[in-house]
């Protein structure tokens, strides 16, 4: 019995220390956005793996995104995702079909141009450690949705002590999976139109365009 009581107030410790909003957490994610901020667009190519210990998954991915304002183009292995701030495009190459839809800037999905922003509405954030990844010390901080329901349990974001800059993030869902993403190669001088960011039906042959706004 009082194994079990000292379970349970470990329990309530562990949870109390995820319920707040770290100064020093605060201080190493403000610092982070104010980099990211001031770049009008930016290129990155990052590895995305997908594991679940229980399920035995283990998968590995290649991607890139481009960045500029609020547009954004996301490039994976099997579909392609093209935002211009109003309109969402959603392409899957092997279906030869085009999801569009509105774009709500309000969204609990996780927003490629504002990645670096996410912790400000939503979100409780905890300084961790300092750890090394890949040779590179990072800042770890974790954040805790406030909302129960939210599709992730927690987003652990490791940030370089030395430039602020994002090294990886890891996405925790509650059946087990973790996302994470791998930053390999950054580009903060990318020159690129805004038509980027719109996806020219035309130039696909055949495909379906399924309007969902």
């Amino acid at each position: 019995m009082k194994k079990l009581l000292f379970l349970v107030l470990l329990s309530g410790i562990a949870n109390g220390l995820y319920a707040q909003y770290d100064p020093k957490a605060l201080e190493i994610l403000e610092a982070m956005a104010k980099k990211y901020r001031v770049i009008p667009a930016f290129e990155a190519t990052f590895s995305y793996t997908l594991s679940n210990d229980i399920e035995k998954i283990n998968e590995e991915f290649k991607g890139k995104m481009t960045v500029k304002g609020d547009k954004y183009k996301l490039s994976l292995p099997e579909q392609e995702v093209v935002n211009n701030g109003t309109t969402l495009w959603t392409y899957l190459p092997e279906a030869k079909e085009v999801n569009i839809d509105s774009f709500d800037p309000n969204s609990d999905d996780l927003n490629p141009s504002k990645f670096y922003e996410i912790y400000k509405k939503g979100y409780k954030y905890l300084y961790i450690e300092d750890k090394s990844e890949g040779g590179v010390i990072c800042e770890v901080v974790d954040l805790v949705p406030e909302k129960k329901d939210a599709q992730y349990y927690k987003v652990k974001m490791n940030i370089v002590k030395k430039d602020k800059s994002i090294q990886s993030w890891v996405m925790y869902d509650k059946a087990g999976n973790r996302y994470k993403y791998l930053i390999t190669k950054f580009n903060p001088a990318v020159k690129v139109e805004d038509s980027f960011f719109t996806f020219d039906v035309k130039k696909y042959p055949g495909v379906e365009v399924i309007d969902l706004r």
